[in-house]
């Protein structure tokens, strides 16, 4: 029995919502994005701003993944920001997990409290934006049944470093 609850999340866990996005970025994108850049990119104090204002305006929708009262792993959903898509098209706006949490459910956990939410919603398929060269991220997506659309890939500028994207998708029913 798996000892991690996920639920929406509240303004006091925006400081440990960074802290995990933070940790989890330097440690997914380690080879991805130059060091002096991930280190330049990674704030704690300006992701925690963004989440703070996410939390509050419910724009995208975050849950957390709490083990022992403590947040270690975060979800953003929401309809999908790509344009032209229909509305019954949501997104994973970001999912990250504490990394000395990888490999032990707090992603599916979090993938699982995503769909219910985006099906609740309305929304029948889903997508997300995942870079090319981040395999785990690409691995856990896929083993979540996403599939990758290899004619959307784009070059997306992250913290002043270009990098290449593939939108992955899949069902929600």
């Amino acid at each position: 029995m798996s000892r991690i609850q996920v639920r929406p999340a509240t303004l006091r866990d925006a400081k440990a919502i960074a802290q995990v996005h933070t940790s989890a970025a330097l440690q997914a994108y380690k080879g991805v994005v130059p060091d002096d850049q991930l280190k330049a990119m990674s704030s704690p104090e300006k992701r925690q701003a963004y989440w703070r204002e996410a939390i509050n305006y419910c724009e995208p929708q975050v849950q957390v993944a709490i083990e022992d009262d403590k947040v270690v792993g975060f979800v953003g959903f929401d309809r999908s920001r790509d344009p032209k898509t229909r509305p019954t098209t949501g997104e994973i706006w970001a999912i990250y997990a504490d990394p000395g949490h990888w490999d032990q459910g707090v992603g599916l956990a979090l993938w699982d409290a995503a769909r219910e939410g985006l099906v609740e919603e309305g929304c029948t398929t889903v997508t997300a934006w995942v870079p090319l060269r981040n395999e785990r991220a690409l691995r856990f997506h896929e083993a979540a049944g996403f599939k990758r659309e290899m004619s959307t890939a784009k070059t997306a500028v992250v913290g002043g470093v270009k990098i290449e994207e593939v939108r992955l998708h899949r069902s929600l029913n």
